[in-house]
């Protein structure tokens, strides 16, 4: 391969940001590595294809994210895991922690059975300020194209529980054949 095409790939990849601004939300994390709960890696654009994604900034040692967290899980498991059909909804974790080992622990623990961005990927700083986080519990809803849906997820869900989920999958106009809602 030649300097010359060398150059052209470099200059010519995506950056991550202009993804956030105008790509899909799958082209958010395009080049990432997310993971499960069972530490296997994910492909992004899989996972997060055709779905809305909340995008949670959370932290082992904050009280009000310990506090949320098992709402969230109960939230996304009658969502998804007990929903006919599972609805087109998913989580990443964007941890907040002051070590892998508390981000690994605490997801382990306390998080539902959706996915997460390493705590080593420092994209989760880009994330940060282009969703405008400043504190944290923040469940920010994104339609497929990273446009934000609602930054107050965490109060729909306490406020409305599962109906605020329609609201979201009517802006994200993303197709769901539903009544459970």
């Amino acid at each position: 391969m030649n300097t010359h095409s060398t150059a052209v790939y470099i200059f010519s990849r995506p950056c991550y940001l202009s993804a956030l601004c105008c790509g899909a939300m799958v082209e958010v994390f395009s080049g990432r590595t997310l993971l499960n709960k069972d530490g296997d890696f994910v492909d992004p654009e899989l996972a997060l294809r055709n779905k809305v994604v909340g995008i949670y900034f959370s932290a082992s040692w904050c009280p009000p994210c310990r506090d949320f967290t098992p709402i969230l899980c109960d939230f996304y498991t009658e969502l998804v895991e007990e929903g006919e059909p599972p609805a087109q909804f998913e989580i990443v974790f964007i941890s907040s922690d002051k070590s892998s080992d508390d981000m690994v622990e605490y997801y382990h623990d306390m998080h539902g059975d959706w996915l997460a961005l390493p705590w080593t990927d420092d994209f989760k700083n880009e994330l940060k300020q282009h969703y405008k986080i400043t504190a944290v519990p923040k469940l920010v809803i994104v339609k497929e194209n990273g446009q934000v849906i609602t930054d107050k997820g965490r109060k729909q869900i306490r406020d409305k529980g599962l109906a605020c989920f329609r609201t979201w999958l009517e802006a994200a106009e993303i197709f769901q054949n539903f009544n459970s809602f």
